[in-house]
């Protein structure tokens, strides 16, 4: 069988990373002996964990554009020219048959110069409305997986299949052994569990909401996994030393957290949502507002308007989060229905049909 070739880039947050991984596994299911390289910004978080996931990376120096008037921005030129001529080496020494992106500056650079060169590029767009990039290599690419409907206003309808998001292979069949799961992160396997995921990179004004309510918890005789981001985990690092809080600055295995939650706290990324959905758990999204066009209150919109979710906007957070996490807690049937109705939503298909398209491509 002859070795097909493949770049995948995507990266800056979990959002972009763990879709590209789920698409390499499903192609190295399909394809053995393919030879397969990710493309990533070289400070930013895939250039540790891609390598985990067994795959080798390479990485750009390239970075976002602010939109504020920033020293950053007079570089940048700079950074986007040195990642192109990388990226030509890159593609002409791996002769790739399909190149791949999921988003992040890194995706870029490396599907330009591919679609110079007449290679077809596939771009994975997770959310409700594009990124920049996306939006930027939209006019090159060959074929664009979405997630939602209605971006044909973005992108040529005719290059567009709408698949979902692909999400871990570890979160299709969850850990059946809970008790596991719990003794994992130290945690008691009869007491209900509330897990906080602010986002890969965590999420200031959700640990302060969660710090500022710690009495409440306790009071409702609820322990905390808590991932509280990189960044963060210097400052609630203390809190560990409670035997019912478990902080975490990142946490790899993700499918024993959430087998071990009761309840979810969550951000609204779309790829966040795409797991959740499979996960079918209680889940409550705080969505974050400084988004463009604030997509993540349209992609939790779209389950809470099908009682699949609670969600509550950030300006209203300390007003409404306590009646509305008790009114939860206490409410079985109200978790019953939360349960079933989010996992209505999964495509539980996405990257299967994502490869698909890149099976066509080939």
């Amino acid at each position: 069988m002859r070795q097909f070739k493949f770049i995948i880039s995507g990266g800056g947050t979990g959002g972009h990373i763990y879709p590209a991984i789920s698409i390499s596994n499903e192609l190295k299911l399909r394809y053995p002996n393919s030879k397969i390289v990710f493309v990533g910004a070289r400070d930013r978080m895939e250039m540790q964990i891609v390598p985990k996931h067994g795959f080798e990376i390479i990485g750009l120096w390239i970075s976002g554009f602010t939109r504020s008037l920033s020293l950053k921005n007079f570089i940048f030129p700079i950074k986007l020219l040195t990642s192109l001529l990388r990226s030509l080496f890159i593609i002409k020494y791996n002769k790739p048959d399909v190149v791949i992106g999921t988003g992040g500056f890194a995706s870029g650079p490396i599907l330009y110069i591919a679609s110079l060169f007449g290679i077809p590029t596939l771009i994975q767009e997770q959310n409700s409305y594009p990124g920049i990039t996306n939006k930027i290599l939209a006019k090159r690419a060959s074929k664009i997986c979405v997630a939602y409907d209605n971006l044909d206003r973005f992108f040529d309808k005719n290059k567009l299949i709408l698949t979902g998001n692909p999400v871990r292979s570890d979160l299709q069949n969850l850990a059946i052994d809970s008790v596991g799961a719990a003794l994992k992160f130290g945690l008691e396997e009869n007491k209900k569990t509330l897990l906080i995921i602010g986002g890969s990179n965590g999420s200031r004004e959700i640990n302060k909401l969660i710090f500022n309510n710690l009495n409440l918890f306790e009071s409702l005789n609820i322990q905390l996994l808590w991932q509280c981001g990189k960044i963060y985990y210097e400052h609630y690092k203390k809190l560990n030393n409670n035997k019912n809080i478990k902080v975490y600055d990142f946490i790899d295995k993700m499918n024993l957290a959430y087998e071990v939650a009761d309840i979810i706290i969550s951000r609204a990324g779309a790829s966040s949502i795409s797991e959740l959905c499979i996960v079918g758990k209680p889940v409550i999204f705080l969505p974050s507002p400084n988004v463009a066009e604030d997509h993540q209150s349209k992609n939790a919109l779209s389950l809470v308007n099908n009682k699949a979710a609670l969600m509550i906007e950030e300006k209203n957070m300390n007003k409404d989060f306590k009646n509305s996490f008790s009114e939860l807690i206490n409410d079985r049937e109200l978790q019953n229905e939360l349960s079933r109705n989010i996992k209505k939503q999964a495509k539980i298909n996405a990257t299967r049909d994502i490869v698909n398209e890149i099976e066509k491509l080939l």
